[in-house]
């Protein structure tokens, strides 16, 4: 994998915070890859400072909190922990449905293969969902996470019976092109690709309190691959 620039995925920099549009397949932090890289290792070289407020899965694009000294970090992360952190991510998802501030309010285990689950003995979670698009056999949904357990919005949105395109650990299938568009012609002797080659979740905005409690709130654009998904389906659909 070709590394991005870590300068190039800034989208806000301030005293104390800096917001990057995290790409998809990079860890935010160190992950059982050998030989690879990770989000924070790249943000080291830019500002030895830095320290993540969050993760996101290494699947997953978009906004990424740094802070850029001790006190903006222990600020940050009292907001998480007080749930005042406002988090927006955008799935694609198989189906087609109707969301309207739809709260799955579902406890969810981490299990030991990295794997949740929903079980009354895991840790409370809860996710609101809005459409914010229908295409042919898919939605665009709105996703505000209110607590931040692992794999919630991919879980809650499995328990729906909405899994996320390309998210084939909880039921989600592959979109690929000539599923969408007739008199599609592949190349001979060439395997068709999917349309997403991971699952479909970009944290699209985060608002949060800075050091003098002005608010503030950023969006993080679609990656290519995001956004040519969104694009394929609309045209086909």
């Amino acid at each position: 994998m070709k590394y991005p620039v870590f300068k190039d995925l800034i989208i806000h920099e301030d005293e104390d915070f800096l917001v990057v549009n995290k790409p998809p397949f990079l860890a935010t932090l160190e992950d059982r890859t050998p030989n690879s890289t990770n989000l924070l290792k790249l943000a080291r070289q830019y500002n030895p400072d830095l320290q993540a407020c969050h993760r996101l899965d290494k699947d997953t694009s978009g906004c990424l909190v740094f802070a850029k000294n001790p006190e903006a970090y222990r600020h940050m992360s009292m907001q998480f922990e007080h749930r005042e952190v406002y988090k927006e991510y955008h799935a694609v998802a198989w189906g087609i449905h109707k969301f309207q501030d739809q709260l799955v309010n579902r406890s969810i285990l981490a299990g030991a293969k990295g794997v949740a689950k929903l079980t009354p003995k895991g840790k409370p979670a809860e996710t609101y969902f809005t459409t914010l698009e229908n295409f042919g056999q898919h939605t665009l949904i709105e996703c505000l996470p209110v607590t931040g357990r692992l794999h919630q919005i991919r879980v809650h949105l499995a328990f729906l019976g909405a899994p996320i395109v390309g998210d084939e650990l909880y039921g989600g299938q592959n979109v690929f092109l000539s599923s969408l568009k007739r008199k599609f012609n592949l190349k001979q002797q060439t395997e068709e690709q999917p349309l997403i080659k991971r699952f479909a979740l970009h944290s699209r905005a985060i608002g949060f309190k800075r050091m003098d409690e002005e608010p503030i709130k950023i969006e993080a654009p679609y990656p290519k691959d995001m956004a040519v998904l969104i694009k394929q389906l609309r045209q086909y659909s």
